[in-house]
């Protein structure tokens, strides 16, 4: 590794085996692993104070808040490994409780099948079983949307009181030109007769499972968490890339990324504090958004530029302190209702009781989700907070004249958006980047533009970690969580490691990317 600065001292020069762009949850599980192994690395952020992307804890006068709420659970028990050896000693283990709110009343997460029946009325939900029925006879036959795929599963009456009003919240657009792909990603595994008898046996107290000396259990009753939030993971596994002679280099944004003539990588990033850094690398690994990432690349394809129309949901949280124990009981609520623009408030102390330094005061954030530049996110922090006051009082979850403080976080590009057009684009760039740059490496959320949990993210990262020391591309990191069930039910780290791919089937999952039409000119622009 070599560090050196120009005569004018403005642009500072590092040679590294890899250089990893982001310090979220993927590109920190490279630069952790990638050191162990020996590499030279170098992780560039552009954040100036904190690691750990969208699963970082921002502090405020001792308050700590969670960016959209992440429990350590996985099925993959080398990431729960992973977990155990970065943060051997500050986990907790919380109760999981959560809700929905719907016209006034709270609906149990998940269902507990006599008090839905309860709250809804018998008339109500017999609708919802005759809908339901009519969906099973008479499918909607070409299921090309979220709400279509949704339907199917659920009939129209569910699908309208527990998915519409909630995810076109979430996504800022209608469910109808929302892909089915997002829907069968984070609700397979979810029947309704499922739902249906497993609230039942809620109901009645016989799902609990028998003494079998058996200790994990699943998330659904349980969940482990970091005791000062997720971003105490990232901020140990920042330090442990440092201590191990490796860097992490805060307020860092990538200002370009171009091939060199030997099969690497020059990087250029603008340093906050003022002048540039230029790092030289065999490898690349990039966790930015893949948008921002095309735009950046030197020189950018031209087919790259025609699939880079990928979009982003933005998001942020009003964080309110009120003298209060706790005004609810849940990790988080999801709201259900059109009368407010929240849709999800958590009770930061539910999630860890250090996350709030005062007994007497309960904090609460309210989570909007919003395009960057909307009114939403250009409004003042002031106004936010006014504005989620107002709100929990039309909860019903306190007076506004109670609150005594506030605080907002902003996240841009929190979640890939999946509209019609999204998976030619992504097959286009993953084609085009990393087929034809075998150095180059996409992983985690963003990276991929993937709705990806952030143990898939750290998957993504561990199999590109053994490519690279393998010097080929002996695992397909695009399976991780293609087959995924966002229902989280089993034993933790249960589930066996990803199989090996061979370069003939490689080959054959690039060529059938290349089948996946590529919208029309006019049909962008019509959607855009």
């Amino acid at each position: 590794m070599q560090n050196g600065n120009n005569s004018e001292g403005t642009i500072q020069e590092l040679d590294v085996d890899v250089v990893i762009i982001g310090a979220g949850p993927a590109g920190l599980t490279a630069g952790y692993l990638l050191t162990k192994a020996g590499k030279s690395v170098a992780i560039i952020e552009k954040d100036e104070r904190y690691v750990g992307g969208i699963s970082r804890t921002v502090e405020h006068e001792g308050y700590r808040f969670d960016i959209g709420g992440h429990r350590f659970f996985s099925k993959s028990k080398a990431v729960v490994d992973l977990w155990n050896e970065i943060l051997p000693d500050d986990f907790i283990s919380r109760p999981r409780m959560s809700r929905i709110y719907y016209e006034g009343k709270f609906y149990s997460y998940p269902l507990r099948a006599f008090e839905a029946l309860r709250n809804l009325g018998i008339w109500r939900s017999t609708l919802c079983m005759a809908s339901f029925a009519k969906a099973q006879v008479f499918p909607r036959k070409q299921v090309k949307s979220f709400e279509d795929w949704t339907v199917n599963q659920f009939g129209e009456k569910l699908y309208s009181i527990f998915f519409k009003t909630y995810t076109e919240k979430v996504w800022g657009m209608p469910c109808d030109e929302m892909s089915a792909d997002w829907a069968a990603q984070r609700i397979k595994g979810l029947s309704l007769w499922g739902a249906v008898t497993d609230g039942l046996k809620r109901s009645l107290g016989l799902n609990k499972r028998p003494n079998d000396g058996m200790q994990t259990k699943t998330l659904l009753e349980e969940f482990r968490y970091p005791r000062l939030g997720p971003g105490m993971m990232w901020e140990a596994a920042r330090d442990k890339v440092r201590d191990g002679g490796n860097q992490v280099l805060m307020g860092h944004a990538l200002r370009r990324l171009a091939a060199d003539t030997k099969g690497g990588w020059r990087l250029h990033a603008t340093i906050a504090a003022g002048g540039e850094r230029v790092i030289r690398a065999r490898h690349a690994i990039s966790s930015a958004p893949m948008r921002e990432l095309a735009a950046r690349l030197a020189p950018v394809p031209a087919s790259v530029l025609d699939a880079s129309d990928l979009k982003y949901r933005d998001f942020l949280t009003v964080a309110l302190k009120v003298p209060s124990k706790d005004l609810f009981p849940d990790n988080w609520i999801y709201i259900h209702d059109s009368k407010v623009q929240v849709g999800r408030i958590q009770n930061f102390r539910s999630w860890s009781p250090e996350m709030v330094p005062d007994q007497g005061v309960a904090c609460v954030g309210l989570e909007y989700f919003c395009f960057e530049g909307d009114g939403l996110w250009a409004s003042s922090d002031d106004d936010l907070v006014a504005l989620a006051s107002k709100e929990m009082a039309i909860l019903g979850l306190c007076d506004p004249a109670d609150v005594i403080g506030g605080s907002v976080v902003r996240q841009e590009k929190a979640y890939p958006v999946y509209d019609e057009f999204y998976a030619a684009r992504v097959a286009t760039m993953r084609e085009e980047l990393e087929a034809k740059h075998p150095t180059l490496h996409l992983v985690g959320r963003n990276g991929m533009h993937r709705y990806n949990n952030q143990d898939h993210a750290m998957m993504t990262a561990m199999l590109t970690v053994e490519n690279i020391i393998a010097g080929t591309r002996i695992y397909d990191t695009w399976c991780v969580n293609e087959d995924a069930e966002y229902h989280e039910a089993g034993a933790e780290g249960h589930e066996a490691e990803l199989p090996r791919y061979s370069a003939e089937d490689r080959a054959a999952a690039l060529s059938s990317m290349r089948d996946v039409p590529e919208p029309a000119v006019a049909d962008r622009q019509n959607a855009a």
